[in-house]
């Protein structure tokens, strides 16, 4: 081979190696995120709303050493997203103990939904602060957070400036709950289909909501898969030949899926409807079925097994879930409690990830391998060309 031609491609090689921002392309310096999304990324709404019943011991006790707002023994993905991009853990914005909103707020809530659903907490579990109310919440946060920073001194620095936020991150996880919903009420998934392309419309009409006051960067995660919790798996009637490779529900997933490919047109849709945004889809869903089906490479135990719950097959019961107590003789005894090693788990209580897998995951979908367009998380800001 010429010489010449054999530098080429030496140099082309070496360049794909690099950071896009050696390339000519500068970081993102997102100075605020603003999340959106139901458990999976809530850091403390519900705790805030009901109190430490709602998220009770031993969920927080790997990072927090406490309760912490979190369905989880630690951090989930949104709390690495904030600290992979230099920023503090977002404080959700329901609640009002010693909150500092200086680098943006999270409007996630346990049991949240995109459409808003027909029944009290109480009743089904699912929260009444849908997606349109956390934008509600988030329009209200726009405008009082002005008004309060021009009062001076400290209330100057607990709230974004007003450039913030057009500059930040919007992030979004949610979608999950719909699902599960239709199946709480004895919904076949061909019915849960049915009605995707409805949530999913809500869901596009609150991306057009916060581009029209400003926002411009946009991280949005699918669904993940669905039928890969015990929740579902020790729920829901499931023949032998309804399980795939990986011992999942297959067809729960394939709504899951069902839900992801309508989510992905809209993305794309809303790409030619606001061209001023750079709107990055990640594949949630490969990333935590990659991690499912590596489990026993990457070190963890059986994927499926609850680390905090309480008998059954997995380790998981639907009225009895982790933090469960009971009173024997007088006292309180905690039913539900956590396995001896949660860093060795995937799942944490039957519905959520432990930190150690949500780690795991954070660490596949920065570096935009899980994405489309396959950009990096500190790189989110720039528009596809």
């Amino acid at each position: 081979m010429d010489p010449i031609c054999k530098l080429l491609i030496l140099v082309t090689l070496l360049l794909q190696l690099q950071p896009i921002s050696i390339l000519g392309i500068p970081e993102c310096k997102f100075p605020a995120v603003f999340n959106f999304g139901d458990s999976n990324s809530d850091t403390g709404a519900l705790s805030a709303m009901f109190g430490e019943p709602a998220i009770p011991p031993p969920n927080g006790e790997t990072f927090f050493g406490s309760p912490a707002g979190r369905r989880s023994d630690g951090r989930l993905l949104i709390d690495f997203i904030a600290k992979g991009l230099g920023l503090p853990y977002l404080s959700a914005f329901l609640d009002s103990m010693g909150t500092n909103f200086s680098h943006g707020a999270n409007y996630a809530t346990i049991g949240s939904t995109i459409r808003r659903q027909n029944t009290t907490i109480f009743q089904s579990g699912y929260s009444p602060i849908s997606l349109d109310i956390q934008y509600a919440e988030f329009s209200s946060f726009l405008k009082r957070s002005q008004l309060i920073r021009q009062r001076g001194d400290i209330f100057k620095t607990l709230f974004p400036d007003i450039n913030d936020f057009s500059r930040g991150l919007y992030t979004f996880d949610i979608g999950q709950n719909d699902l599960t919903a239709g199946y709480q009420l004895n919904m076949s998934p061909e019915q849960v289909k049915a009605y995707v392309p409805d949530v999913i419309s809500e869901f596009t009409a609150t991306i057009k909501n916060v581009y029209g006051v400003g926002g411009r960067a946009f991280w949005i995660h699918n669904t993940g898969p669905v039928g890969c919790l015990p929740y579902i798996m020790d729920t829901q009637v499931i023949t032998t030949a309804q399980v795939d490779k990986l011992g999942c529900a297959a067809q729960f997933n394939d709504v899951s899926q069902y839900f992801n490919l309508k989510l992905k047109e809209a993305v794309i849709q809303l790409r030619k409807e606001l061209p001023l945004a750079s709107i990055t889809y990640v594949d949630i869903y490969s990333a935590k079925y990659s991690l499912i089906a590596q489990s026993k490479k990457l070190g963890f135990v059986d994927p499926f097994m609850v680390c905090c719950g309480h008998g059954e097959k997995h380790n998981f019961n639907n009225a009895q879930m982790c933090g469960f107590t009971e009173m024997v003789n007088g006292k309180k005894i905690l039913i539900a409690n956590s396995c001896k090693d949660p860093s060795s788990s995937i799942i944490w209580d039957g519905i959520h990830f432990t930190e150690a897998a949500n780690k795991w995951i954070y660490e596949q979908i920065a570096t935009g391998a899980f994405s489309d367009p396959q950009v990096p998380l500190n790189m989110a800001c720039h528009r596809e060309k």
